[in-house]
């Protein structure tokens, strides 16, 4: 397991600015908005040869009005039960607060390695500022600019050198398979996550919005290895009034880019909507596996085969034409169903990676082609006479060879996919068909 480092400290510090520095990445959104941070999040960090893994968190407080207080500190104190080491952030321009004594107090108690890095030293004259912060009890101070990496490479070193020795695992991060839960807002996304590691690993509660940062979480159990990524409930443009939200919403669509499969939450309560469709647009522009899970159904009365077929058929009418998916009716919270979204999840990711031998695809479509030829066009007949699998694709490729590829229109191109999925299985999973001079 590789070690992990907590970073913890009180709203606005620049947590997150120096969760983006460590990772290079853009993961955690910055902003000047305390309480931006709420979820716990994961990010990979290495340095001079070393590699552990780094969490962001929200900030603490007590006795705010922020509807999320009691949630974002039972989330720091999961981090730090987590972590092999702590980062107390400050900042130098406010000084000492009293907050910042209570997290102190808090991570004295936690009985873990713990360093204190003093943040916002943009000028020589305000490192005089960091030898207040002994007070805190926390050993020597780093002094720090997240902003601009003053300070980072020496604070580094300093964690490196108080993990234990553990035997690495190596970066996996990009060969295991990612799954992003994706759906409008409230649909119960971090719910499903949580019932999945069976603990409230995201922060949930009736408030849409809640959740605001793409969230990776590694799943490692019963033999099965992948990343489950919580995103931001993605509105209508019209309703997406704060920049927060706004680059929630980019985070969201970024996500859906980066992952292999997205599960599209659809609250049961209210069906198949005009920004359901929206955000299944967006699977398909980036051609994803697509598993539908219709959430909430423990809340639905009638439950009869003829309903379930009835629901079914209306959102395969909605998507159409695609409509070779899964779908799944499922309850986050009495857990009903929910493995089995991991388990098709999982066999839409290897239905990407399905090859097809070249001699098998001829044997089956030749014969089919022959007796339902394309459909002449200008008095000239086309003629299909070979086909094969491209190598090394995005999502499974086929190339039909013709004299006149110019001439096949899309509907006899669906009726060759739909034959090509009805003899292989590729639910859930986008394929190509290409036309090409012979």
């Amino acid at each position: 397991m590789a070690n992990i480092l907590a970073i913890v400290g009180r709203p606005n510090v620049g947590k997150s600015t120096l969760f983006n520095r460590l990772t290079k990445t853009r993961r955690a959104i910055v902003m000047g908005e305390a309480g931006t941070t709420r979820d716990r999040q994961y990010g990979h960090v290495e340095w001079c040869g070393k590699e552990f893994s780094v969490i962001d968190t929200g900030g603490w407080v007590v006795g705010s009005d922020d509807t999320f207080e009691y949630e974002i500190n039972r989330q720091v104190d999961l981090a730090i039960k987590e972590a092999d080491v702590v980062l107390l952030v400050v900042d130098v321009n406010e000084g000492v607060t009293q907050f910042d004594m209570e997290v102190a107090h808090l991570l004295r108690q936690a009985k873990k390695p713990t360093l204190l890095a003093v943040n916002k030293v943009d000028t020589f004259e305000q490192q005089y500022g960091a030898s207040e912060f002994y007070k805190l009890g926390l050993g020597e101070p780093y002094i720090l600019s997240a902003e601009n990496g003053l300070g980072t490479g020496e604070l580094l070193d300093e964690v490196c050198s108080r993990f234990p020795h553990k035997d690495a695992e190596g970066n996996v991060e990009d060969q295991l398979p990612r799954f992003a839960i994706v759906g409008r807002p409230n649909a119960g996304k971090s719910s499903i996550i949580n019932a999945f590691l069976g603990e409230e690993r995201n922060i949930v509660t009736d408030i849409p919005g809640t959740t605001r940062d793409s969230i990776y979480t590694r799943y490692n159990k019963f033999g099965k290895d992948f990343y489950l990524v919580d995103t931001a409930g993605i509105r209508k443009k019209a309703k997406v009034n704060e920049d927060l939200e706004y680059y929630s919403v980019v985070r969201s669509i970024r996500a859906i880019e980066n992952s292999d499969v997205c599960i599209l939450m659809i609250d049961a309560t209210r069906g198949i909507e005009a920004q359901d469709l929206n955000i299944y647009q967006l699977i398909q522009k980036n051609k994803k596996g697509l598993v539908v899970c219709i959430n909430k159904w423990d809340l639905i009365e009638s439950k009869t085969n003829a309903d379930i077929k009835a629901y079914e058929a209306a959102i395969r009418d909605r998507i159409a034409p695609f409509t070779d998916f899964p779908i799944i009716f499922t309850s986050a919270t009495t857990k009903q169903r929910i493995y089995k979204v991991m388990e098709t999840a999982l066999a839409v990711y290897e239905n990407k990676f399905k090859k097809i031998p070249t001699a098998q695809l001829n044997e089956k479509f030749l014969p089919l082609i022959e007796n339902y030829p394309p459909p002449a066009t200008k008095g000239k007949y086309i003629k299909i006479k070979y086909c094969t699998q491209l190598p090394n694709t995005q999502v499974p490729t086929f190339v039909f060879f013709a004299n006149l590829p110019q001439y096949v229109k899309e509907p006899y191109r669906r009726f060759l996919e739909n034959k090509l999925r009805e003899w292989w299985d590729f639910n859930g999973t986008p394929v190509q068909l290409f036309m090409r001079a012979k």
